[in-house]
């Protein structure tokens, strides 16, 4: 899953692909390299970001699902908590709903339904602009795991079965350095759950903390960590490093593939 960001605040990429045109290059360039979703933002959930409105998230986010849609054979995610982008994008042509808030905010849930499509639930306690204040745990991994498991009942009740649903640990979102490597050590106790898992940690600062490399220089870090998720059996990747990654999953499965 290739990211494409059209916020001008996202921690790694802000402001880059505001452009339409620039845009639909970078998706182009994403799928060339061997990326089968494009993740498309409109709100940054960067620690601190702040919260945009649901027409501002529409204005940006709209046109290019629309553009990708029509130009490109890849499946479109929609990074979103809004209902109302929710709705709109899947009307455009949205493939998938990615929602870090896991359908909660008021009328999601009706609105993931109402689109039929698949939905990604993601790990977060409070919301970006104070994840990072204090997160607590007794068991990170065991209670990651409640919470989405929770959801996933929620989902069900609203008329989104299990089927159309992938979950992501969401690693970064109101966890610590050690709570991070804590859970993404024990990443395989989610299997439990029954459905796809998929890893985002692409360029985060769970890299930098470990590695003491500034956002430009986590590249390294990002690949072995990619390698360990895929190990551990996640099914989707999201990341800003396409075709690196891409060969990393390669390389996996031409070892895994020989006699």
């Amino acid at each position: 899953m290739g990211i494409l960001n059209v916020t001008p605040d996202s921690f790694s990429d802000g402001g880059r692909y505001n452009q339409l045109d620039v845009a639909l290059r970078h998706a182009q360039n994403m799928v060339a390299a061997g990326a089968t979703l494009i993740d498309v933002g409109g709100e940054s959930t960067r620690p601190g970001a702040r919260v945009v409105s649901p027409l501002e998230e529409l204005e940006r986010v709209a046109p290019i699902v629309e553009l990708i849609h029509r130009e490109l054979d890849v499946v479109i995610s929609v990074d979103t908590s809004t209902p109302a982008v929710m709705r709109e994008t899947a009307r455009l042509g949205a493939g998938l709903i990615n929602d870090v808030r896991s359908l909660r905010r008021d009328g999601a849930l009706d609105a993931a339904a109402a689109t039929g499509l698949p939905v990604c639930l993601m790990h977060m306690q409070g919301e970006p602009g104070d994840m990072q204040d204090n997160p607590r745990y007794q068991d990170v991994t065991r209670e990651v795991g409640e919470f989405l498991s929770e959801r996933m009942t929620q989902c069900a009740a609203a008329g989104i079965p299990a089927e159309r649903i992938i979950l992501d640990p969401g690693f970064g979102f109101a966890k610590t350095l050690q709570h991070n490597l804590s859970l993404f050590k024990h990443m395989e106790a989610l299997h439990a759950l029954g459905r796809p898992l998929l890893v985002g940690v692409s360029r985060k600062s769970m890299i930098g903390h470990a590695l003491n490399r500034p956002v430009g220089e986590r590249l390294s870090g990002g690949l072995a960590l990619a390698a360990l998720a895929s190990m551990k059996g996640a099914r989707i990747l999201r990341v800003h490093d396409v075709a690196e990654t891409v060969d990393v999953v390669r390389m996996l499965a031409a070892v895994e593939s020989a006699e």
